[in-house]
């Protein structure tokens, strides 16, 4: 089994692990009928159609 040959710093063990918490942005995506954005696999806020259907009445 492997064995560290020295010890870990608090501060990198911390930085790795707050790699994690960092914010990204939502992912956006195009209505396809109405052309506003809205997120991805969701139905359109606008005019509520989703994959060539009206799915939701607006």
């Amino acid at each position: 089994m492997a064995v560290p040959k020295k010890k870990t710093s608090k501060a990198k063990s911390r930085s790795r692990r707050a790699s994690a918490w960092r914010l990204r942005p939502s992912p956006r995506s195009v209505c396809d009928r109405c052309g506003t954005t809205k997120l991805p696999h969701r139905v359109c806020g606008s005019c509520g159609w989703y994959k060539d259907r009206q799915a939701v009445e607006v």
